[in-house]
């Protein structure tokens, strides 16, 4: 198995505690990417909706 960041060989053992990158930095990297936003997940754009519990909640009287 190929890092997919840097494309050196991995070692997938449980030695290897980055799995499955080859290092710290890789792996390190690849969060960065993932918290700039830069990676995207192929699809139509998700519409932004409220959370049904952020609502106010109605009153019933009894």
């Amino acid at each position: 198995m190929r890092c997919p960041i840097c494309r050196k060989q991995v070692d997938v053992s449980p030695a290897n505690r980055f799995r499955p990158f080859c290092s710290e930095r890789c792996r390190m990297i690849d969060l960065g990417t993932w918290a700039s936003e830069e990676y995207r997940v192929a699809g139509g754009k998700a519409e932004d909706r409220e959370h049904p519990d952020d609502l106010p909640r109605k009153r019933t009287i009894h």
